[in-house]
């Protein structure tokens, strides 16, 4: 049994503003059910939603300021943890990197560099909790600097370093590293100084003992100039270090058989009772009911790498075909206006909600008959795994995550039963619509259409698979 400190910046159901929690939420509940003694740190911010049973343990001082360490279980878990409690830093409203209206903390460098320090004290035993890890897995540039913190003190706890997203690296001027009094021995070309600028993400991807990504394909593209921001050197560098272990998905929370948010459960022995929640769909949104018209379906932040702007590009075209488009997210307010004058123009054929909504994004993946994401690049991305578990197919771009769980539909992968959507390469909009156009000729064909839902929905996306892998990978520190 291996004792691991999960360092995290967000974790669901406490607190979520992307895939992150979803992992931290769900990775560490699956390794406790390997047998492993696992707690999870995390900053305890305004906005949490709050456990019922929540405990002080210790009061910890680090840089001159004094830290409560609380502790409570991840809802729906035995997972024990460490709420970071520093009202002065984290006691604010808005979520864990914006402030209420938007704005990035202006002191966002020093609540994570606390967060980085408490993380060492207890990994080193220091806490008063009298218990210390064998492994400290550290998630994105939030966490980046306990790996370095850590390589300073004698008889550490292993380190895992793993990177969700390589566009955000906790980049701050200089000046930045004297303010909040870090160890001189970091500062040089070779630890966390970044061209001049101190880097977070840095601080894991140099003194970690293994570095890990969120699926294979994105750990070798990060070891290139599109992908690696700068830092494609230091990672082909390590590159016995790295690895990528795609992400599972939270199966209990994901099951059409048993999703309590969706009009008709349904499973793939019953997969006729599907299209009840397409009807559903386009009843709740306004849409024309017609159980034959294929229903194209996008959740999706409204940004550039996400590829929105190939799907508005291909939208007049589509316009021309018989089918309809749902669309929740929010964004680019560019974007959503255009959206929006799409909308206007075709009010029988498109529906834009701007937002976020739990429960309409599983009526989606359960409506819909096909999941558009043309992203320009995505670490390893969830929807498209979603949307197979849902028997809704998915159109997606060949990187990252993407390309390596969506098989593309072709002669021969049809003919082993192996393929479950349809991937293109170019980021453009004739490569998306030429995808799209594929997709709807074999949506005519209502025996085939079946099995790709099924080969789709047969695909073991568990977490266990993942923890499995993890633990391997503890197991070899």
């Amino acid at each position: 049994m291996k004792k691991i400190l999960f360092v995290t910046s967000e974790a669901h159901p406490l607190i979520k503003t992307g895939g992150l929690a979803d992992v931290s939420g769900s990775l560490p509940k699956s390794l406790l059910e390997l047998g492993q003694d696992i707690r999870i740190i995390m900053p305890n911010y305004q906005a949490i939603n709050r456990p019922e049973n929540i405990q002080f343990r210790c009061t910890l001082r680090v840089n001159n300021t004094d830290v409560n360490i609380l502790e409570t279980r991840l809802p729906g878990s035995a997972v024990i943890v460490w709420l970071v409690d520093c009202p002065e830093l984290f006691d604010h409203p808005g979520n864990p990197y914006h402030d209420e209206y938007g704005n990035a903390w202006p002191d966002i460098a020093e609540r994570f560099a606390l967060f980085c320090r408490i993380a060492v004290e207890i990994a080193m035993n220091r806490g008063y909790l009298n218990w210390k890890p064998d492994i400290v897995h550290c998630n994105d540039w939030q966490s980046g600097l306990v790996p370095a913190l850590l390589a300073l003190e004698y008889s550490r706890p292993a380190t895992v370093f793993t990177i969700h997203n390589m566009a955000y690296q906790g980049l701050f001027p200089s000046a930045t590293y004297s303010y909040l009094n870090l160890p001189g021995q970091l500062w040089n070309p070779d630890g966390i100084e970044f061209h001049g600028m101190l880097s977070f993400l840095k601080g894991g991807l140099v003194y970690s003992d293994r570095i890990t990504t969120v699926s294979p394909t994105y750990a070798e593209e990060i070891q290139t100039p599109d992908f690696g921001y700068g830092l494609e050197g230091l990672l082909s560098h390590r590159n016995d270090f790295l690895c990528g272990i795609t992400n599972g998905i939270d199966t209990d929370h994901w099951d059409p058989a048993t999703d309590s948010l969706i009009a008709e459960p349904y499973s793939i022995k019953d997969l006729h009772k599907k299209v009840l929640n397409k009807t559903a769909l386009q009843t709740t949104l306004s849409l024309p009911v017609d159980k034959k018209i294929p229903v194209f379906g996008l959740i999706s932040r409204l940004v550039e790498q996400k590829g929105i702007d190939l799907v508005i590009d291909c939208l007049p075209e589509m316009m021309e075909l018989p089918l309809q488009f749902v669309l929740l997210g929010s964004g680019n307010k560019r974007y959503e206006q255009r959206l929006y004058n799409f909308a206007d123009l075709f009010p029988e054929k498109i529906s834009i909600n701007i937002g976020y909504d739990e429960s309409l994004s599983h009526q989606i993946e359960a409506g819909a008959d096909i999941f558009l994401m043309p992203s320009r690049f995505e670490p390893c991305g969830l929807n498209q795994i979603y949307s197979q578990r849902y028997g809704t197919i998915p159109i997606v771009r060949k990187t990252g995550g993407l390309a390596d769980t969506v098989d593309d539909t072709l002669p021969d992968t049809l003919r082993n039963k192996t393929a479950t959507g349809f991937v293109f390469n170019d980021a453009s909009p004739g490569a998306l619509m030429e995808a799209i156009k594929r997709a709807l000729i074999i949506y005519s064909l209502p025996k085939s259409w079946r099995e790709l839902q099924v080969n789709g929905m047969e695909r073991d996306y568990s977490w266990k698979k993942s923890a499995q892998q993890y633990l391997s990978l503890y197991h070899h520190l």
